[in-house]
């Protein structure tokens, strides 16, 4: 079906997300902007770093009042947004951090479960920290919580190693609100923390729309019939698992809660004693006359189920631009009841945001605290004749393999693989020779060109070969002494990617056998450690990466795809192997 135009209030669709920030602080006058950015921040962030655990979050924009709308006092330090329905880039993330990062006290990251978000942020936490180390100073405390509780959907990649895993949705807001009150109160980072992942596993939403939502400039991806209802349906227009004829409110309703009630991995009865804190939310363009409807009829049906209601909160706190809907969370509190009464004391207490409408406050904190962005990363330019020998070679190699690359992806993927990677080794080569990398410290030298590809990459591709170098980069800072490429064995190498894998993987659910680029990475910093042999190494990334063409896709975009994947290679994985090819043979010729 082909998209239907929408009626929206615009002027230009490129600068709406800027333009609505402006007219946000404009209103909220305790709030300062960064416009460059997009990061929303409390102006007197200086004294909130001295006192108290700070706490951010972000993603995409048109989830309004999410992001920026938690952020005061009692919730939030700051949010940082991305254009609308895409998460902001890892540069965006990394200057809010800087700006909101508490030397004292620390500070705890809270996003939704989308690839990125998680990639983008996940990077950004390792780039501070890389930072930090490169300056000698100790590693920051900083601490992240990923909100996955939307039960609408499960993704039939998810297995044993993880998966995707569920999607965050208005539960989110409840994570921002208890663990922003325990900051508020004095708390730790690690109770925070506690706070913030206890609410985060124990809470289960599900969302219905009537239709889905109009993109400004875009339009309706498509529609539902009249008569319609879409169970599951995502904050992004994403399809749910059941299109099926309306029924009426309270049947619906009905049904919602007992899709929650069963999907909950223990036991919630009457017979356990369970308590719950409903949370009833507005995906945009529902009526507040039906919102009050579906809240009286969400009581109705968790109470039948012999569920003691604590908290009942409704309005519109997590949208979907101006989706026609609502979702349904609950918040299971501790059987222990002294538990339970500390959380309630943290969902009760108050919280100065426009955000959080039962407690909203205004206050006007004074002027912004323009000293709160921290200093960037800097470097100083330096030649190093085997680096260079190395860039160039890569950026050949993988020039010659890139038709071959576009290929393996037009037939998998969305054709761009070739071409993106391509993109990425020639930034790093201008950028070599314009003498433009600090190539005599290996370290800082990997930091640089993960900046560099972040900027001339970009998808889930470029993001995973940034993350891998922040990672490789701080493995490497760790080993004293260093001056030099010359002065790294191969083995140190090997040792230091195996470590740079594990930053890896705390980012992306992606292993050995999911058929991605993971497959050639792996083997070959396996066996470089092991063997300390280059050529050994390229072996046995070249067999992995052939390996992947038996494989059926579990990751990336060739895992929506369905049907048979052709036998083909991994266009990721192909692509690597073109990079560590350049890679080995520069280095075979000059030993």
């Amino acid at each position: 079906m082909s998209p239907v135009h929408g009626k929206h209030f615009i002027t230009d669709s490129k600068t709406l997300v800027k333009d609505s920030l402006h007219g946000f602080v404009l209103a909220n006058p305790h709030l300062a902007l960064d416009e460059k950015e997009k990061v929303i921040f409390t102006k007197d962030l200086a004294s909130v770093r001295s006192n108290q655990v700070t706490l951010f979050c972000g993603g995409g924009s048109g989830h309004e009042p999410a992001h920026a709308g938690y952020v005061g006092h009692g919730m939030l330090s700051a949010s940082v947004s991305g254009h609308v329905f895409a998460s902001p880039s890892s540069s965006q993330v990394l200057s809010c951090l800087r700006r909101v990062y508490s030397e004292k006290k620390g500070t705890l990251v809270v996003i939704k479960n989308y690839t990125g978000d998680v990639l983008n942020f996940g990077r950004a936490v390792e780039r501070f920290k890389s930072e930090h180390v490169n300056q000698g100073k100790p590693v920051p405390k900083v601490a992240m919580v990923i909100v996955g509780d939307d039960v609408g959907v499960v993704n039939e990649n998810d297995d044993d190693e993880g998966g995707v895993g569920r999607r965050g949705l208005a539960g989110t807001v409840l994570v921002y609100k208890l663990a922003g009150a325990c900051a508020a109160d004095g708390g730790s980072l690690e109770a925070v923390k506690q706070v913030a992942e206890y609410v985060a596993h124990h809470t289960f939403s599900i969302g219905c729309a009537l239709d889905a939502a109009s993109v400004p400039g875009q339009g309706f991806p498509r529609t539902l019939q009249d008569d319609e209802v879409e169970v599951g349906m995502g904050i992004h227009n994403e399809p749910g698992f059941e299109k099926k004829k309306l029924d009426p409110a309270d049947i619906l309703v009905q049904n919602l809660v007992e899709h929650i009630i069963s999907s909950l991995p223990f036991k919630a009865c009457k017979e356990d004693k369970s308590r719950v804190v409903l949370f009833v939310n507005n995906l945009g363009a529902t009526s507040n006359l039906e919102m009050g409807l579906v809240t009286r009829l969400a009581v109705e049906a968790v109470k039948a189920q012999g569920i003691r209601i604590e908290r009942v909160f409704s309005g519109t706190y997590m949208t979907a631009l101006a989706m026609s809907g609502a979702s349904l969370s609950l918040l299971v509190l501790p059987k222990e009841e002294s538990r339970s009464q500390d959380l309630l004391s943290l969902i009760d207490s108050p919280a100065y945001c426009p955000g959080w409408i039962n407690h909203a406050k205004v206050v006007d904190a004074g002027s912004t605290d323009e000293s709160a962005m921290g200093p960037s990363q800097t470097f100083t330019p330096a030649k190093d004749a085997r680096w260079e020998r190395v860039i160039e070679t890569v950026y050949k190699n993988v020039a010659d393999k890139e038709p071959e690359v576009t290929r393996l992806d037009q037939i998998m993927g969305d054709g761009d693989c070739g071409e993106v990677l391509l993109s990425g080794v020639s930034a790093i080569h201008d950028a070599s020779k314009k003498s433009d990398l600090p190539l005599n410290d290996p370290s800082s030298a990997l930091a640089r060109m993960s900046a560099i590809l972040e900027g001339a990459m970009g998808g889930t591709s470029g993001i995973i070969y940034c993350l891998f170098l922040d990672g490789l980069a701080q493995s490497l800072s760790e080993v004293k002494g260093v001056k030099g490429s010359s002065t790294l064995s191969p083995k140190v190498w090997g040792m230091a990617m195996v470590q740079a894998l594990d930053t890896l993987y705390q980012y992306t659910t992606a292993r050995p056998g999911h058929r991605t680029l993971i497959d050639a990475l792996e083997p070959f910093a396996s066996s470089l450690a092991k063997t300390d042999d280059l050529d050994e190494a390229l072996k046995a990334a070249r067999a992995g990466a052939e390996a992947t063409a038996q494989m059926k896709p579990k990751r990336g975009r060739a895992a929506y795809m369905g049907g048979d994947h052709q036998k083909v290679q991994d266009a990721g994985a192909a692509g690597l192997v073109a990079v560590l090819e350049g890679i080995v043979k520069a280095l075979s010729s000059s030993s």
